[in-house]
């Protein structure tokens, strides 16, 4: 009788200790499920052999990597990917998401990482673009159903081009490639991607000051995650991490004042819904 009960109180203390000892399991344990455009060349796109690469697909990884955890990019068009992190699907969002009113009612966001400026792409030897009265005479791709083709339909008639849509910004840069079109405008990170791949017949032309930012998204309730993922975010743009996938995706460096190497106080983007204006001084490794 005395050997049960001496080895079923060994057998109570080991338990004890496995509880209070063992790694905590849990949330910690599973990936972090980050959704982004697999279709938005250089932020994400596909790849040889499977998967998707780029700028946005780098900066999620590298999140997770410095969080200690897994990280399971999932890819699908950029029209899915709000509701389905508020539905849950999603820990959070590498695509990237421009920071606007009424989006900041339904999302938090982190401080920016990178402007959202327009840019236009002429061909290497042709005139510079330095005011918009340059245009005049001119032709303007630009990806059918963008905000690019929005400006260009609103300026247009003022400033005396012509638009020429087309189904991918892709198709645009060959245009202006074919000679077709006189410049391409797009977004400046695929202005500078467009370059990269056409060294000695595209070179970067005018650019256009948005004022608006990329931020990371979160569901509205997620303020701890919110938290954490834009500490890491600013130990990245401390370091240079930010910049040199932006050098490495885009073939530019970024600005001296880009979000890509600025970091913001408070949590958020100032001005919009979930701004936090908590002073924080980020904890990097």
């Amino acid at each position: 009788m005395k050997k049960i009960v001496f080895g079923f109180c060994w057998g109570v203390i080991g338990l004890a200790f496995l509880l209070v000892f063992s790694p905590p399991g849990g949330a910690q344990d599973k990936p972090l499920v980050i959704g982004v455009d697999g279709t938005f060349a250089p932020h994400a796109m596909p790849k040889i052999g499977g998967g998707v690469e780029g700028f946005n697909v780098d900066l999620a990884l590298e999140i997770g990597r410095r969080m200690g955890r897994k990280v399971e990019i999932v890819s699908q068009q950029f029209s899915g990917l709000i509701p389905g992190l508020n539905a849950g699907k999603f820990d959070f969002l590498a695509a990237p998401t421009t920071v606007l009113k009424p989006r900041d009612k339904n999302l938090l966001f982190t401080e920016g990482y990178l402007e959202t400026d327009y840019q236009f792409v002429i061909p290497i030897k042709a005139a510079e673009i330095k005011q918009f009265e340059d245009l005049r005479g001119k032709v303007v791709a630009v990806n059918k159903g963008s905000n690019y083709e929005m400006w260009c339909q609103e300026n247009g008639p003022k400033y005396g081009f012509k638009t020429e849509s087309y189904g991918t910004n892709t198709d645009a840069v060959q245009a202006v490639l074919a000679g077709r079109s006189d410049t391409n405008l797009a977004g400046h990170t695929v202005a500078a991607y467009a370059v990269k791949k056409n060294p000695g017949q595209l070179k970067l032309s005018y650019k256009i000051k948005s004022g608006a930012v990329w931020s990371i998204p979160f569901r509205k309730d997620d303020v701890q995650m919110r938290k954490v993922v834009e500490e890491t975010l600013e130990c990245m743009k401390m370091d240079g991490t930010v910049a040199k996938l932006a050098e490495k995706w885009f073939g530019v460096k970024p600005d001296k004042d880009s979000p890509a190497v600025t970091v913001y106080p408070g949590y958020g983007v100032e001005g919009f819904e979930g701004y936090d204006p908590t002073p924080h001084t980020p904890a990097c490794k």
